[in-house]
């Protein structure tokens, strides 16, 4: 996991470039406004940096306008932005943050140690904000001068910066949240306007990060992949952003479109509730897992354009456990434990979803068919956004989830399933894996870590209540113009700062 670059202050190390090619003839230009579909809901639509982005159109523009303390990088895989160092006590409870140099919100005001520890108390003091950041108690942040942060672990933990490079989102102090529309950022590129879900930003010259080649950025919101692609194609957009493998294969044969893709890009797994209700037995989520044809679902929903997954969740981490027996699909030994368990097979059971990503109700429909072999009756219902994330997620016995980042084991863990998570989707409690956990978060040694996590892993695999089947790979269609999109998965996939325009 990139341990000893966690472990040290960070300044460059060895990054590797992971971004669309650009011609080896070509030198980077600035100028020019880049134009970006994205998906998202009008009823979904959320200003808030520190609330839950359903909508990527959202998401993206929060992620333009506003800095996190770090962010995801190839080599090591976690690299400063608004932090431009961290460092940690011995025990490995207390870390410092020291903050970039020169870096200042988009009105001109230097940006400083009391604004980021008001951002992160306030995302803490969210509803997700204790996944966000777990084990640390809003009165356990505090400021030390005008550029350093304090962070104060409730238990040793080694990988808190990786933690810190999703959605720590800095804001200047006592913003009201009546003004989160219009609030200053710190990042590449600051807000012009903004209506009905559709954005245009500008660049930021003052950025401490280096000036971003592009003038502008244009966000369109669409509610479908095939309207976004099909924009694409029409030449209304430049880039048809996480638009999926439908719209991919469709555009294989264009010598005017660019495919950009990005491998262990998105999890899509089905969550089934452990603490109470049909699947709380975990001999049923074993039947279910087993009744899965893997290889059909990443053929019919991804097209291809993904790979087989094994019920554990951080597939892109270099401490993911490939030697753990990958399942198969084993159908007498699925039904067999469904009438041990004494599960009711003359009910039907419903399967929540939602269409806000491209595949995902794809991936309920075809699941349903399949574990009927088995005979599991299942009904797929598709809800709209707001209803989805507001009654059914964290709450529901069986439905779809979706993770746009997916290189950390330690990030799921943390967020989805230590017994006191806020994000824990599957209601999943067991004390021995908590305790794993906290054992590896206070192992400075990688090998003895890796050894940790590996245990954390098989708990997963046996027990949790995720049915990972598949790794879909994220995927934007560009126009021939555009240059130096951003390759790596999850939230890499935002930083748009170097893209630029060859015309």
């Amino acid at each position: 996991m990139g341990a000893a670059a966690l472990l040290a202050a960070c300044g460059g190390g060895d990054e590797t470039s992971s971004k669309s090619p650009s011609k080896a003839s070509e030198k980077p230009r600035p100028g020019g406004t880049l134009r970006v579909g994205a998906l998202g809901r009008a009823s979904a639509i959320t200003r808030d940096p520190h609330g839950t982005q359903a909508n990527e159109s959202d998401y993206l523009i929060i992620s333009l306008v506003y800095d996190t303390l770090t962010v995801p990088g190839a080599r090591p895989n976690t690299l400063p932005r608004l932090a431009a160092s961290w460092k940690a006590s011995d025990d490995l409870r207390t870390w410092r943050f020291t903050l970039a140099k020169g870096a200042k919100f988009h009105d001109g005001t230097p940006v400083t140690a009391e604004d980021v520890v008001w951002s992160l108390k306030r995302l803490r003091n969210t509803p997700s904000g204790a996944s966000r950041l777990p084990g640390i108690k809003p009165g356990n942040i505090k400021a030390e001068g005008d550029d350093t942060v304090v962070l104060v672990s409730d238990y040793a933990n080694a990988e808190l910066p990786l933690l810190t490079r999703l959605t720590t989102f800095v804001l200047k102090k006592d913003t009201k949240d009546s003004d989160l529309g219009k609030a200053p950022g710190t990042g590449p590129f600051e807000l012009d306007w903004f209506r009905a879900g559709n954005a245009r930003l500008v660049r930021n010259k003052d950025w401490y990060g280096g000036e971003a080649l592009l003038d502008a950025i244009e966000i369109k919101i669409f509610e479908s992949p095939q309207a976004m692609a099909n924009a694409l194609l029409a030449g209304q957009i430049d880039v048809a952003s996480n638009v999926g493998a439908v719209a991919a294969r469709t555009a294989e044969k264009r010598r005017d479109v660019q495919i950009v893709r990005r491998p262990n890009d998105m999890a899509m797994p089905i969550v089934m509730r452990t603490a109470e209700g049909p699947f709380a037995d975990a001999r049923v989520r074993e039947a279910l897992r087993l009744a899965v044809d893997r290889e059909a679902m990443v053929k019919q929903v991804l097209s291809g354009y993904g790979t087989v997954a094994n019920d554990i969740l951080g597939t892109g981490d270099p401490a993911y456990a490939k030697d753990i027996p990958q399942r198969k699909r084993d159908l007498a030994k699925a039904r067999s434990l469904l009438k041990e368990a004494g599960f009711d097979l003359s009910k039907t059971y419903r399967l929540l979803t939602t269409e806000d990503i491209a595949g995902l109700a794809e991936a309920a429909t075809l699941f349903a068919s399949q574990v009927r072999e088995a005979g599991v009756k299942v009904e797929v219902v598709k809800q709209e956004s707001a209803t989805f994330w507001g009654k059914t997620w964290l709450k529901g016995d069986l439905y779809t989830t979706y993770w746009g980042t997916n290189d950390s084991v330690v990030f799921f863990a943390s967020k989805t399933m230590v017994s006191d998570s806020g994000q824990n989707e599957a209601g999943w409690r067991n004390k021995k894996f908590d305790a794993a956990y906290e054992k590896a978060m206070a192992t400075e040694d990688a090998a003895e870590r890796a050894e940790l996590l590996h245990e954390i892993q098989q708990f997963e695999y046996d027990e949790s209540g995720y049915l990972l089947w598949g790794m879909a790979d994220g995927i934007d269609l560009a126009a021939a113009p555009v240059r130096d999109l951003p390759a790596l998965p999850g939230y890499g996939r935002v930083q748009l700062e170097t893209a630029w325009l060859a015309r």
